[in-house]
């Protein structure tokens, strides 16, 4: 079992299934060639991906070219199905910041062939993640600058509310394709500027001042 960190509550909470979220930024959906849909398209991580700031993200045997994505995470509180979008944020508990590792090469691979996307995005330490801040110390998440750094050098930059989906229009959707319960993960997608990580590279991922992530890279041994 896998268990989130706070940094603010000494509150204890297994991680559930990790619900990621492709094109909900417009400028990443061209810099990918893909077109927007009407809703968020989704994919799962095992829990299995999961680690946490100061540990190291592993290059798979299988790939040769992995990518990072800076994400704004939702945490769940409270189970629900057909969530009304005026009562999703009942449900939240806290948000953090993660990172939807990608090995690029076989994810090339399988949308060539049609195929899903949980082996590129499902290896082990594929989604790092902060500490957990809740809810009641972020008002609203939407304003806050979403970074990430390679090396120290910015890589990544927006805002959650840049996003084309509103987080009650994704937490609204999601219900209405699966139950979601209390310790369920929502990574709600990567802005433009994606790109290739490599043995040795250090990132520093933030959500302003209240979420921060820190890991490095290296080959699996």
């Amino acid at each position: 079992m896998t268990f989130y960190r706070f940094t603010n509550s000494k509150k204890r909470l297994r991680i559930g299934k990790i619900m990621c979220l492709a094109r909900t930024y417009a400028e990443h959906a061209q810099e990918m060639h893909a077109s927007i849909s009407e809703n968020p398209v989704m994919f799962l991580k095992p829990d299995t991906a999961v680690i946490f700031s100061h540990d190291t993200i592993r290059i798979p045997r299988m790939s040769q070219c992995l990518h990072h994505e800076v994400e704004l995470g939702i945490v769940m509180e409270k189970q629900g199905k057909h969530i009304p979008e005026a009562q999703a944020m009942d449900h939240v508990l806290g948000y953090c910041v993660g990172l939807d590792i990608t090995a690029r090469d076989l994810q090339s691979v399988a949308k060539k062939n049609g195929l899903p996307w949980g082996i590129p995005k499902g290896f082990d330490t594929f989604a790092p993640l902060s500490d957990v801040v809740t809810k009641d110390s972020i008002p609203d998440p939407r304003t806050l600058e979403l970074e990430l750094k390679v090396n120290g050098v910015v890589k990544q930059h927006a805002t959650p509310g840049q996003m084309i989906f509103s987080l009650e229009h994704i937490i609204s959707f999601l219900s209405d394709v699966m139950t979601l319960k209390p310790g369920d993960l929502i990574l709600t997608g990567t802005p433009v500027g994606v790109g290739e990580i490599k043995e040795g590279d250090v990132l520093e991922a933030r959500l302003g001042t209240v979420c921060m992530l820190t890991v490095d890279v290296q080959k699996e041994s």
